[in-house]
């Protein structure tokens, strides 16, 4: 029993060093500190930053660095950069790339003119502490980026501004790095700066050109092993960090590139994207974060007054360089004094690029210890104001933009409730991704999965087997982590009982699988596609997609004349537009003049930045010719009309048997605007009793189904779509 004892309280014995118990110790410090410290309004980034101060080697001694430590904080700090890449938004990124080259221009040239001064006369320090010391001023860790991630801000110009600009002159610092290393070692020569210039090179070429060619091919062939995914990108994040050091420059800069390689191929609202960041932000970002704090240590405020002085010093000058880096940001571009200051919270916190800076310099004894301590205590200093910073100014920004009165409450979908009828199984879940996709966030209601059993003596046992028959795809959603709800009803007609459920749930997107040619008897009573389209006035999307939506290269997009005029106009683009933004994929649109003035009316009054280019077409009674547009990796769409509207053509008759003859081999999606002035409804539909009419028509049906045999021998497909 003594051996039992000993034992145990030699586990205890500080700092632990049993992996097991060291892991469960971080693991109830994430779970646990913010939520002790959540009434006292503190971030949870500094809760857990100063988590580390208290049970790091500076504080009470419960933890040491260690392998294991330190593996979790690389992974934290590298998934960090990755976001950023993953969340940034291309169109918007593009669109601001030269206001990203600005802010990066400001928020490095500043600190580095401010610091260097500062270090070598007031501090008295050489050439090239000097300026090693102010390049670590310009550098910045976007310790606070979960922040607006969580909040929901991550599209906001201003956090695409930040993110272009830490990436510019992250990788300026870390040169200059290797520069002032190399002059200290006498191997500044002319191969050094061609063997940087070639590596950096090839490490482009392998990111950005092979990369997303060999992610594409993946996504494509194992569509249905959806666990592959997330490993297949964890392996490139680390495999672009490895190839981002041998090419001389620090291994954040290759997270964040491998961010931007994989950008357009995995959307944000998907349920891989969901699944990276609650990894990340549940474990390996709070890893990160509490090893940092466990890098402080206080007791240099006690070792004298020139520890105290120049910690002071640095920590000022650092605030100071990046708040005038982004007053300048704000006066150069007109940014509101919210993105100003959310420009300054992500881009004031210094600690991984800062710490690799300060740390090369000391090993290579061109810093002393008291530039290191002092660094330790600007690390801290800066990870508190940035995170109060940063929450502070998202949180102006999202009161600022809740009470933006321009935006139509028509088309913000605080309401919008979209309905998915599931007939054949196979293509199902590409339309679920499709609705996941379009969906407003903004929106209390679920995606609702319906399924419309016949009225017959097993209706009862189907309706039991259809909601039975969905538990895959609940789950599938689940993992998104998007709502849904399971309907099933019982109709003889499977058209009138989508387009009265549709009216029942008040819903008002129709979600619909593309139609197949069916048998003689279903064209003698008229198409089950049609039936739904003209009794449900809902905006309909009727979809068929060849390949996954991430693999799209282009969307070509097409409005038919007068289209603005319809009452759905709005809705259907702005889904359109979510859509390009979730792929990251530019537009190509092809409409009139008047249509295409319409549009950028809309886009103006919703606030969005998107890559659209407008050609104008007026042949739409030989609307075949777009065929000639179309490329490999195309989503077609196609605006049509309902019989009656404003901008119905005849031309537009059997619309998905032409386009299926015309884009079979590509991915297409087919819209029916809502009217609301349509004759033909379900309202109009009377209820009687229709067991002996169903009976007479199961007859008809299988004399038809006869008589289609004797005419085509080979079997009729009766595949269902929708």
């Amino acid at each position: 029993m003594s051996h039992f004892f000993d034992h145990l309280i030699n586990e205890f014995d500080l700092p632990l060093r049993n992996p097991v118990l060291v892991f469960s110790l971080i693991l109830f410090i994430i779970l646990l500190s913010p939520i002790l410290l959540r009434k006292f309004n503190i971030p949870g980034i500094i809760v857990l930053i100063l988590s580390g101060v208290v049970i790091g080697p500076n504080g009470l001694n419960l933890l040491a660095k260690s392998s294991a430590v330190d593996l979790f904080s690389t992974i934290g700090l590298l998934y960090i950069m990755f976001i950023a890449g993953l969340e940034l938004d291309m169109a918007e990124f593009r669109t601001n790339r030269n206001k990203s080259l600005v802010f990066g221009f400001f928020t490095f040239i500043i600190p580095l003119s401010i610091g260097y001064p500062v270090c070598h006369y007031l501090l008295g320090y050489d050439f090239n502490a000097s300026i090693l010391t102010a390049s670590m001023f310009a550098t910045h860790t976007m310790v606070a980026y979960p922040i607006v991630s969580r909040l929901g801000i991550a599209t906001n110009q201003a956090v695409a501004v930040t993110v272009g600009g830490t990436i510019l002159t992250d990788t300026a610092v870390l040169i200059i790095l290797a520069v002032i290393i190399g002059s200290s070692e006498g191997s500044l020569t002319q191969e050094f700066w061609i063997t940087l210039g070639i590596s950096l090179a090839i490490f482009s070429a392998i990111m950005f050109l092979l990369i997303p060619r060999i992610a594409e091919w993946f996504f494509r062939k194992l569509e249905a092993e959806k666990h592959s995914h997330y490993i297949f990108v964890l392996s490139v994040v680390f495999f672009a960090a490895f190839l981002a050091e041998a090419a001389g420059v620090e291994p954040i800069i290759g997270a964040f590139v491998a961010g931007l390689a994989l950008n357009r191929l995995i959307p944000r609202s998907s349920a891989l994207m969901n699944r990276i960041d609650f990894i990340g932000n549940a474990l390996f970002i709070p890893f990160f974060l509490i090893s940092v704090g466990m890098l402080v240590d206080i007791s240099v405020i006690f070792k004298g007054p020139v520890a105290l002085i120049v910690a002071g010093t640095l920590s000022v000058v650092a605030l100071t360089g990046k708040w005038l880096a982004a007053l300048f940001t704000q006066f150069f571009f007109k940014y509101s004094t919210a993105q100003r200051q959310l420009i300054y919270g992500l881009s004031s916190a210094h600690a991984a690029a800062t710490l690799a800076v300060i740390l090369v310099g000391y090993h290579a004894d061109i810093l002393d210890e008291n530039i290191l301590n002092g660094t330790i205590i600007l690390i801290l200093i800066t990870c508190v104001v940035s995170s109060f910073a940063t929450e502070k100014a998202a949180k102006k920004i999202i009161f600022s933009a809740e009470n933006e009165t321009t935006i139509d409450i028509s088309v913000s979908g605080t309401s919008e409730h979209i309905l998915l009828p599931i007939a054949n199984i196979n293509n199902f879940e590409k339309l679920l991704d499709f609705a996941i996709l379009i969906k407003d966030k903004k929106s209390s209601h679920p995606i609702s999965l319906l399924s419309v059993v016949p009225n017959d003596e097993e209706a009862e046992l189907n309706v039991i087997r259809a909601k039975n028959s969905l538990a895959t795809f609940i789950r599938h959603a689940s993992a998104a982590e998007m709502d849904v709800n399971v309907l099933a009803t019982i109709d003889h007609n499977i058209a009138r009982g989508i387009a009265r459920t549709s009216i029942e749930i008040m819903s008002d997107i129709l979600v619909l699988g593309w139609p197949q040619r069916s048998g003689l008897i279903d064209r003698i009573f008229g198409e089950k596609i049609y039936s739904i389209i003209n009794s449900a006035d809902k905006t309909t999307f009727i979809c068929d997609f060849v390949q996954p939506l991430a693999i799209h290269k282009r969307m070509l997009l097409t409005s038919l004349p007068m289209s603005e005029l319809e009452n759905g106009f709005s809705l259907w683009l702005s889904k359109m537009i979510k859509l390009s933004q979730e792929l990251s994929i530019p537009v190509l649109y092809y409409c009139n003049q008047a249509t295409q003035e319409s549009v950028n009316r809309n886009l103006k009054q919703l606030q969005l930045n998107i890559q659209i280019d407008f050609r104008v077409f007026n042949d739409w009674n030989d609307f075949a010719v777009l065929s000639e547009k179309i490329q490999d990796g195309d989503l077609f769409v196609f605006t049509s009309a309902r019989k009656g509207s404003v901008s119905y053509l005849n031309a537009l008759d059997n619309l998905p048997f032409k386009m299926q003859r015309y884009f079979g081999s590509i991915s297409k999606i087919l819209i029916y605007p809502h009217q609301n002035n349509l004759r033909n409804r379900v309202g109009g539909f009377r209820t009687v009793h229709t067991s002996p009419t169903n009976v007479g028509r199961s007859t008809i049906k299988k004399i038809g189904e006869n008589f289609n045999k004797i005419l085509k021998p080979e079997k009729i497909n009766e595949k269902k779509d929708f």
